[in-house]
């Protein structure tokens, strides 16, 4: 049950993925998607609509009819004010039109609407019985799209309304970047492989560096844009999770709870930003206009929706510390931007010198630090980079890559973010969606730089010009820390 079926997400997103699950024979059998929103369609042009869409959606290419024809035959439209009772009188009508037991005991509704109406939503699903109590063999779940709140006040406000009608377990709050393939392999690659658990610690990490950087600007997304910004629309969810997973102790075991606890405890962990230290330890900036990849792009104010005199941030890079045994003062740096050279999202995890007592007599007095580097995206891979011997009659040494790269040694394809996790939503499998309490622990850290920043007006040193990787102040923070920013390569 998808509620905002005519919005971007549902068309370019949530129907694609499901398409791709039945098409590869992934979904139950049987099942039905019922789509609701206000505008007046029937199931014919609702599926007319969604079959355009999938033409436009690059992943689900060739389109298979007769995949597609089946699927369309188990999709279905109510029209509604999801505000008005009567709508959802429509719903349970339409839901009962199944003679299948199984359909009309499970439900998962997908709030695919803006954050001011999940509690409507959420309420009136309570009120008209199909939020159901699961001891009596139903399985009902709800899904909730972020933003998860606007800050921590209003976090916990939505936890508190969620759990008036749900239990925990019934709450499925989605972060799409946890549904890539490679995020997950990090949790793979460091309990797998003794060889990097080992070194995963102060005592052989110098600093890590956390990338997501895009090369577009805002387009079409200017209002929502200004009331997010980048901490909120990316650091306090997306970098976040990555660095948990990064940071985080071993689990006790691979089962949902366990995985969700530890990195509850590594958010909790990381050093709170006192008001003082908001200089030196968080950078903004906002681009302006020049040139991305051989094209002209405007600078952030002069988008659509957006204040002429607006100082909402479109980068943002953080410092932060996680004051526990195993990192205790490894600085970790946490950037992202809008209107960046390229489109990349990766960790850089940067460990300790090796002594330079042999080699600085012959090759000089400094050998370049190895580094382990996790390209989530484009090119997802991992490159661990040594240094090694130059071939020819003198000893020169210069660093070199030991490379894989997903796309080699397993295929091209790899499964959608949102079709792992609707697939995982369906089965009721948690790992990959955030608890209230990770949640509220995420805002925290952010919070205090929010505040900070609120009505302050952005200086010179914070603007940069679309192209480049951001502003000055951002340079000037991770100087302080001896370290500088590691530029990804383009694939």
């Amino acid at each position: 049950m998808i509620f905002g079926a005519s919005g971007d997400l549902t068309s370019r997103k949530l129907v694609p993925a499901l398409y791709s699950l039945h098409r590869h024979g992934r979904l139950p059998s049987p099942f039905r998607v019922l789509g609701c929103a206000r505008r007046a369609k029937s199931d014919e042009s609702w599926r007319a609509e969604l079959r355009e869409a999938l033409g436009r959606s690059h992943r689900a290419q060739p389109v298979d009819a007769g995949a597609w024809e089946t699927f369309a035959g188990s999709v279905f439209y109510c029209q509604g004010d999801l505000a008005e009772p009567g709508t959802y009188a429509r719903l349970r009508e339409r839901i009962a039109e199944s003679s299948d037991a199984r359909l009309t005991r499970n439900l998962l509704f997908y709030l695919a609407t803006p954050p001011d109406q999940f509690g409507i939503v959420v309420e009136q699903l309570y009120r008209s019985g199909l939020i159901r109590d699961e001891s009596v063999g139903s399985r009902t779940r709800v899904v909730v799209e972020k933003p998860l709140g606007h800050d921590l006040v209003s976090a916990r406000r939505l936890n508190e309304l969620l759990s008036r009608y749900l239990g925990e377990s019934q709450i499925l709050r989605i972060d799409h970047y946890l549904g890539k393939e490679t995020v997950q392999n990090i949790v793979v690659l460091r309990f797998a492989n003794a060889l990097f658990e080992r070194v995963w610690s102060r005592d052989v990490v110098d600093h890590v560096q956390i990338t997501v950087a895009e090369s577009s600007g805002v387009g079409t997304r200017g209002a929502y844009y200004e009331q997010a910004g980048a901490l909120r629309d990316m650091v306090q969810n997306h970098l976040l999770q990555v660095l948990a997973l990064v940071a985080m102790e071993p689990p006790v075991s691979l089962e949902a709870e366990a995985i969700r606890d530890e990195k509850v405890k590594l958010l909790r962990s990381v050093r709170p930003i006192m008001p003082e230290e908001i200089g030196r330890c968080v950078a903004r900036g906002q681009y302006t206009a020049g040139v991305v990849s051989g094209r002209a792009q405007c600078g952030y104010r002069q988008e659509a929706g957006v204040n002429p005199g607006s100082s909402v941030e479109t980068f943002a890079a953080l410092r932060l510390f996680v004051d526990n045994w195993r990192w205790a003062g490894v600085p970790f740096y946490l950037r992202t931007g809008k209107c960046l050279p390229i489109d990349a999202s990766e960790v850089w995890i940067q460990f300790r010198r090796a002594p330079e007592v042999l080699f600085t007599a012959r090759c000089g007095p400094r050998l370049d630090a190895n580094a382990l580097v996790l390209r989530l995206q484009p090119g997802e891979g991992v490159t661990l980079l040594v240094n090694g011997k130059v071939p020819g009659l003198e000893l020169v040494l210069r660093t070199v890559r030991v490379q894989f790269k997903y796309a080699a040694e397993f295929g091209a394809y790899t499964p959608e973010a949102y079709e792992r996790l609707l697939l995982d939503a369906m089965s009721g499998d948690t790992t990959l969606f955030l608890r209230a309490d990770e949640v509220e622990a995420a805002w925290q850290i952010v919070d205090p730089v929010l505040r900070a920043w609120a009505d302050k007006p952005l200086s010179e040193s914070e603007f940069y010009p679309a192209g480049t990787w951001g502003p000055a102040s951002a340079e000037e923070l991770i100087a302080c820390g001896g370290h500088a920013w590691r530029v990804p390569q383009p694939d």
